[in-house]
């Protein structure tokens, strides 16, 4: 027969505790022996009897040398779980800190729309005033600052434009003749849109028809004395209409 599962609790009899001790030890001391030797490891075994009797295991007898490894380690580790508790503890109360802020800026916020003012008190309510307004002051000077950066950039423009114009008038007369009488021309005919935006074509093509009815000479009453032949050989003469200065000019020329 096999032998049985001993069952993992304290030997009551003292000889038999002593006997399973010396044994369990031997054991332990052996096992502790193999794992340094199979798998190169550094081993220290220490055992401490009932009556205090020191029992120990050191691969290649560096007791001091394992236990002096060990402190380090365990200081180490000690280190670092400080560290990391800090850490959190730190950043625990930064986000305290910043969530206290965000939530004082988005108060102000709100007091800066208008918003939430039941809370605020006479003097609070005063600082908030003085605060819009002093930014109000801020904006309109920074509104006029970019006006007059904008006109003085116009007026640097239309300076520079009138050096061009005289410099090819100097170059060129008749060439900056015509371009002034282009923009004469065409400010005129501005000019006459405007006023007659809706009858200036209807206008203009009954009007020329009324002054040149050269489709039939028969038209044209003959004066004493003279035959039709006469006056259809005869100079047309000219007639005024109230065509506007740009067309005359156009016809003119």
């Amino acid at each position: 027969m096999g032998r049985g599962k001993v069952q993992l609790k304290r030997i009551e009899n003292k000889i038999n505790r002593q006997v399973t001790f010396s044994k369990r030890r031997s054991g332990l001391l052996k096992k502790a022996n193999e794992i340094s030797v199979l798998c190169d490891a550094e081993v220290a075994l220490i055992i401490f009897s009932t009556k205090g009797k020191l029992y120990e295991y050191a691969t290649d007898s560096c007791m001091d040398k394992i236990l002096e490894r060990y402190e380090r380690y365990s200081y180490a580790e000690k280190v670092l779980i400080s560290a990391e508790s800090d850490t959190q503890g730190n950043w625990c109360h930064e986000y305290r800190k910043l969530k206290a802020k965000v939530e004082t800026i988005q108060k102000c916020q709100k007091h800066l729309m208008g918003e939430d003012l039941e809370s605020l008190n006479l003097k609070e309510l005063q600082q908030l005033e003085q605060q819009l307004e002093n930014s109000l002051k801020h904006i309109r000077s920074r509104k006029s600052q970019l006006m007059l950066e904008s006109i003085n950039e116009l007026q640097r423009k239309e300076k520079s434009l009138q050096e061009e114009n005289k410099v090819l008038q100097k170059e060129n007369p008749s060439s900056f003749l015509q371009l002034v009488e282009k923009q004469k021309v065409q400010k005129q005919q501005v000019q006459w849109d405007q006023t007659q935006p809706q009858t200036s074509s209807s206008s203009s093509s009954f009007m020329m028809r009324e002054a040149l009815p050269t489709t039939n000479i028969s038209n044209y009453p003959a004066a004493a004395g003279e035959r039709i032949e006469d006056v259809a050989a005869g100079q047309p003469q000219h007639v005024r209409i109230g065509l506007p200065p740009w067309m005359l000019s156009h016809i003119n020329g």
